[in-house]
């Protein structure tokens, strides 16, 4: 009762403090969208239609452009649809509760109105692309919202769950350069999908006592002991060998060099590295080590994948 009622006071707080202005307009919108992580999976699926395409053009600059405002609308709407559907459990955790919504800055409905705009609108954007593209994308938003949003407070397989959304962004650019899926774009999905999981099993490590407040249990333990540290080094293995399958020559047109290859092998190797330091020092400063490190690698990798494409 005492927690609800300081969360009511910081609410009205919030609310007189930040009378409404373009600025905070816009850093509300940028916060129920999480900008920054939108950006990144944006990054992820614009380095995925990089690949797919055979030449660049005006027209693949067209699209590729439709693609970064379609998939935004796309990344955005599920995360304002989850800030709704999350509200009163996000006031109680220490990261979220001064979001828009559960800090009173913005009511639920306006919330909801945002991410069905983002939904029709990204949708319709990535239609235009291709149907397939359009397809995926919905996939993804359904999947996020409506299975691994409400499974997070009930089972740690909400992160297995959620692996499939996250992985889509990846192989939706080939899609969207190809009108296709076929081996290539599952390839670029095995890997972001095995990457997921030694990137979000770090975060719940760190943050395993705030998440707690909320009843969100990500690790696959339900602990920070040595079974989840162990299973983060095992999905690492995992995406070291998925991230080198387009070594190998059975991955149809997605396909990297030798030294390419190596490049990815030693990023593997950087990443496997830091996953055993958790293992062996099981820290909250050992996890957020490894979520930094495995948020570069999967950018330093799509880099790699591409520059060794254009470069070949």
């Amino acid at each position: 009762m005492q927690q609800f009622f300081k969360n009511s006071n910081q609410k009205t707080l919030n609310a007189l403090a930040n009378p409404l202005s373009f600025k905070s307009i816009t850093q509300d919108f940028l916060e129920i969208t999480k900008a920054r992580l939108a950006v990144s999976v944006v990054f992820s699926s614009l380095a995925g239609f990089l690949l797919g395409i055979e030449h660049f053009g005006f027209e693949s600059l067209i699209i590729l452009l439709k693609l970064a405002i379609g998939g935004y609308g796309m990344v955005g709407a599920s995360n304002a649809f989850n800030q709704v559907i999350e509200k009163d459990l996000d006031a109680l955790m220490n990261r979220t509760m001064n979001r828009p919504v559960p800090s009173g800055r913005m009511k639920p409905n306006t919330a909801l109105i945002i991410a069905g705009l983002l939904t029709l609108s990204g949708i319709a954007i990535l239609y235009s692309i291709n149907p397939k593209t359009a397809m995926f994308g919905a996939i993804s938003i359904f999947l996020y919202t409506s299975v691994y949003t409400p499974l997070k407070t009930v089972t740690p397989l909400a992160v297995f769950v959620g692996a499939f959304p996250g992985a889509i962004p990846f192989m939706l650019g080939w899609v969207a350069a190809t009108g296709s899926f076929g081996i290539e774009a599952g390839t670029l999905f095995l890997i972001q999908f095995f990457w997921q999981f030694p990137h979000f099993w770090a975060i719940g490590w760190f943050l395993y006592e705030d998440y707690e407040k909320a009843g969100f249990f990500m690790l696959p333990s339900g602990k920070k002991d040595k079974s989840t540290a162990l299973q983060i080094i095992l999905y690492t293995v995992w995406l070291i060998i998925a991230s080198l399958l387009p070594a190998i020559g059975f991955t149809g047109n997605f396909f990297i060099s030798k030294i390419a290859a190596i490049v990815v092998f030693l990023l593997g190797i950087w990443m496997l590295f830091y996953a055993v330091m958790l293992y062996q020092k099981r820290t909250a400063k050992a996890a957020r080590t490894l979520m930094l490190v495995s948020v570069s690698y999967i950018t330093l990798l799509q880099l790699v994948y591409i520059i060794d494409k254009f470069l070949r």
